[in-house]
């Protein structure tokens, strides 16, 4: 398990995110603002300075965005965030500097990167030299085992965000879910799969970054870990199993996890999968069948419930959006940032109590 200190909230982020800043290309920042934005001081965009977060994502307040490092240094961070997880999670060569001139302050450095900060031939040196401490949130456990079935001995009910893309938003849904359901007095886990879901929670495992092999006993370790002190336990999800690049985490993960049932996510304005024009998304419906054949012969799961990511519709659109997909599967839907996530968590507690009163 990958245990990250992020619940002491001691961190005061410069979070790093030149020219990427934006909804759907700093997906670490963002969330980070959304989740925990009393450690976020600033963000580093020279293309966007002098706007808040709020102008740019829509939420995270007056956040300012600031031109350069030196800028940043202003508002008193105490720590670098590594603020973007680009295709092949690489560290921008023009940020090394950066990174460096932090490390040099004391600065610790949190990083979701598939390249390890800490294995940098310049930058893990210069760390240990200083004492500061790096945080790679995508480094593996080294003793992982591989998957066997031991999640069907847990009494938590197991939920699953899935999804028709990779960053569609299956992680912001498992989050809205559990701050909703824990509000209204639920025992609910959220097991991090993605650098970004640890750094929230403060533990997990990132599954794209583990051995193939072992992606199922990763997710299988995560909700062992997380179900003896839940009712429900909301495993993040990752990928799709329609996408040619990263369907291998989805099908370990499903395989892993054994989830009782699903929550499919969608971005309705997308047609096509991200970066792969010549992949069409298949309808919710098709999705939905999809979804639980792949399922079934471990343990079949059923899709209770759809979550929309409508963040690039008007209001009209969105609501039109949901009503579509509500007609088109039968099962209730929403889009949990932008309205009610209730109609995602009251079918999983329909699901949780249907399935507890018949075992």
């Amino acid at each position: 398990m990958t245990v990250a200190p992020a619940a002491s909230g001691a961190e005061r982020f410069l979070v790093l995110a030149d020219g990427a800043f934006g909804p759907e290309s700093s997906k670490t920042a963002n969330a980070c603002i959304r989740y925990t934005p009393s450690r976020v001081v600033a963000v580093w965009d020279g293309a966007r300075a002098g706007k808040t977060a709020h102008d740019v994502l829509g939420f995270g307040g007056a956040i300012p965005v600031v031109a350069s490092f030196d800028d940043g240094l202003r508002h008193e961070p105490n720590a670098l965030l590594i603020g973007i997880a680009p295709p092949g999670g690489r560290l921008p060569e023009s940020w090394k500097a950066v990174v460096a001139r932090g490390i040099e302050r004391g600065m610790p450095v949190w990083s979701g990167l598939h390249t390890f900060i800490g294995d940098d031939p310049e930058l893990g040196p210069l760390a240990r030299r200083h004492g500061v401490p790096i945080h790679d949130l995508r480094r593996p456990p080294e003793d992982i085992p591989v998957a066997t079935g031991r999640v069907r001995e847990v009494k938590a009910t197991v939920v699953l965000t899935v999804g028709s893309d990779c960053n569609i938003g299956k992680m912001t849904a498992a989050l809205q879910v559990r701050d909703h359901m824990r509000a209204h007095g639920h025992r609910v886990a959220f097991a991090g799969t993605g650098q970004t879901g640890i750094l929230i929670e403060g533990r997990g495992i990132s599954v794209d970054a583990v051995v193939a092999d072992f992606i199922a006993g990763a997710a299988e370790r995560l909700v062992l870990d997380a179900a003896p002190d839940s009712d429900i336990v909301l495993v993040e999800g990752q990928g799709s199993i329609v996408h040619p690049s990263y369907s291998g985490v989805t099908y370990g993960l499903i395989h892993g996890s054994l989830p009782h049932a699903f929550v499919m996510c969608t971005q309705p304005s997308r047609t096509h999968v991200n970066n792969n024009e010549w992949v069409r998304i298949p309808s919710l419906p098709d999705l939905v069948r999809m979804h639980e054949a792949v399922a079934a012969p471990l343990r079949p799961a059923p899709v209770i419930a759809v979550a929309l990511n409508t963040y690039d519709l008007s209001d009209s659109e969105a609501r039109r959006a949901i009503a579509e997909a509500e007609q088109q599967t039968g099962l209730p839907a929403t889009d949990p940032v932008r309205f009610d996530p209730a109609p995602v968590s009251d079918a999983i507690m329909r699901f949780h109590q249907q399935r507890t009163a018949t075992h």
